[in-house]
């Protein structure tokens, strides 16, 4: 596998512990945002009462919450995978023991888009789409789930909002211990996969 130089690239960061406040916001936020059409449309619902929160008890919970978190991980890693040439080789998990933190790190370069792509897969696989279908569907459980990984993909958006702010024809090279990346402008000597 070929080594880059970092040096050579602009590193944009963010400080995890300021991520983490973000999600609590982010929680309460998306909490209003998605209850508050929940009850308009299906009335009042069990969100939560005694040993259950939004349908989940207990062990099921935490279950549920561990599982999901390996799952955001390697929604990362497949969509990142599919852009690198290296594939899979390319992709590595782990955690910042330090911050309970875990994370999907590709150590290939790639295309902003192809960047964003794999940052904002769990937003919306595991966030939007379950939050968006329990609106329909009149799921409890959806709901919970949804609006829990919003605020669990804060970091992500985040990271994906400074990414906005840069040239669309740069090139991403994920930060392999940072919550972050490196941006090389569009002369630098590195070739993103598309």
């Amino acid at each position: 596998m070929e080594k880059f130089d970092e040096t050579k690239g602009r590193k944009v960061a963010i400080n995890i512990v300021s991520a983490n406040v973000f999600s609590i916001v982010l929680l309460i936020v998306s909490g209003v945002v998605f209850i508050v059409p929940f009850y308009l449309i299906w009335g009042e619902a069990d969100l939560g009462s005694g040993r259950s929160v939004f349908g989940f008890t207990g062990l099921w919970l935490l279950i549920a919450f561990f599982a999901g978190i390996v799952v955001h991980e390697l929604l990362h890693g497949i969509t990142w995978a599919c852009y690198a040439k290296g594939g899979w080789k390319s992709i590595s998990f782990g955690v910042m023991w330090k911050l309970l933190t875990p994370y999907c790190h590709c150590n290939e370069p790639m295309s902003v888009k192809a960047y964003l792509a794999g940052a904002l897969m769990p937003l919306l696989v595991l966030g939007i789409i379950p939050a968006v279908v329990s609106l329909m569907i009149g799921s409890t459980v959806l709901l919970g789930w949804g609006i829990l990984f919003i605020a669990a993909a804060s970091g992500d958006i985040w990271m994906s909002w400074l990414l906005t702010k840069e040239d669309p024809e740069s090139t991403i090279l994920d930060h392999p211990t940072e919550a972050g990346f490196y941006v090389f402008d569009k002369e630098a000597d590195v070739t993103p996969n598309e």
